[in-house]
């Protein structure tokens, strides 16, 4: 299977089934001397880890991240890190059945017509477990990012019909739902016990707020850091929308409204009376906060009955068993974080050749 890996010179390779024996990543390019314990990325996993909530799915999982390569006396060696997490509560039997026929929402068709077998334990590579890899190396991702002073905050703006109309970022961490809006999850809460009465699930919003990255960073062709950036949400299982700034919005905008005029900064810097870029102009950082939003479709597995085909091509009504979140909203929050963080990453690395001048600070020997 080709398409397991990401990034250019901080890069990742994810592998790993859901009902396998565990799930893992190796990370390379990250540089050496990075300080990392397995404590730092566990708390990334704690954030995504299932049966934490009424809101997510019952599967009891530690999720308990190993070290296996990379790290020596609490500090990256240049070397590829690889991490793993294994598997405890698989219950492949629940699965048994769907083997038979086509999930409707889901990668089974896909898979048989690609590939003429697939693993139907849980959806295998396709399950939203595989997320476990790049979140614990977006972890590493943002450890380095927040050496150089760049802070990544992801939080859920939207739950189906529920939008949040504040922000406080001390809320996020205070209700099941990552919303930095109280009364906003207090009614999401309501909306989504009200569809697991009905046996659905819901979709929502995530929001992601990027600051202290430089002016710089991405390239004006094919390694836009918009364009990657979209590229690493859209790798994310149930993504299905993205937008930067203003998004569709500029659309409808005339090039008075949309435009950011450029104004004088802080220390001589350049600054922008509005944002309405999102902190990227020609696929350049442009040193403002960076600000994009996903969309995340309903989770697929749901008991109430659907119609679909079995292998044969024959009409059936299905409810589909097994343990799943009614949304998957709030555990993907820290995968669109982590994914942020991973472009990041890999932009700064890429981006310590662009100019003489940045080689010459690393190389140049003293007189």
């Amino acid at each position: 299977m080709a398409g397991s890996s990401f990034g250019t010179i901080f890069k990742i390779t994810t592998w790993g089934e859901s009902h396998g024996a565990g799930i893992g990543v190796v990370v390379d390019g990250c540089p050496a001397g990075l300080p990392l314990t397995e404590e730092d990325i566990q708390i990334f996993l704690n954030r995504r880890k299932p049966g934490q909530n009424r809101f997510s799915t019952p599967r009891k999982e530690d999720d308990k991240v190993e070290i296996l390569s990379g790290v020596f006396e609490g500090k990256t060696t240049g070397t590829p890190v690889s991490l793993m997490v294994r598997n405890t509560s698989q219950r492949s039997a629940d699965y048994s059945e769907i083997a038979s026929y086509y999930r409707p929402g889901h990668a089974d068709y896909t898979f048989d017509q690609k590939y003429g077998f697939r693993d139907y334990r849980g959806g295998g590579r396709s399950s939203g477990r595989e997320t476990i890899g790049r979140v614990a190396a977006g972890a590493i991702a943002s450890k380095l990012l927040e050496q150089l002073g760049i802070r990544l905050c992801a939080y859920t703006s939207a739950i189906g019909p529920v939008n949040i109309s504040g922000f406080c970022e001390e809320e996020i961490y205070k209700n099941a739902l990552y919303m930095p809006d109280a009364q906003a999850a207090v009614e999401a809460s309501s909306y989504l016990e009200q569809c697991m009465k009905e046996k659905n699930s819901s979709g929502g919003k995530i929001e992601c707020k990027i600051t202290g990255v430089p002016a710089g960073l991405g390239d004006p062709v094919f390694e836009k850091l918009d364009g990657n950036l979209a590229k690493a949400m859209f790798s994310i299982g149930a993504v299905k929308g993205f937008e930067i700034g203003f998004g569709m919005k500029a659309a409808e905008a005339t090039g008075l409204s949309n435009n950011d005029s450029f104004v004088p900064g802080e220390g001589g810097n350049v600054s922008k009376k509005t944002n309405h870029a999102g902190g990227i102009l020609g696929g350049i950082s442009d040193g403002s906060e960076i600000f994009f939003r996903v969309g995340i479709k309903p989770t697929p597995s749901i008991a109430a009955f659907q119609d679909t085909i079995d292998k044969k091509g024959n009409p059936v009504t299905v409810s589909i068993k097994g343990r799943h979140d009614p949304v998957i909203v709030p555990r993907a929050v820290v995968v669109v974080e982590s994914m942020a963080a991973l472009v990041l990453a890999d932009a700064l690395l890429m981006n310590m050749g662009s100019q003489m001048e940045y080689l010459r600070k690393i190389y140049r020997k003293p007189f």
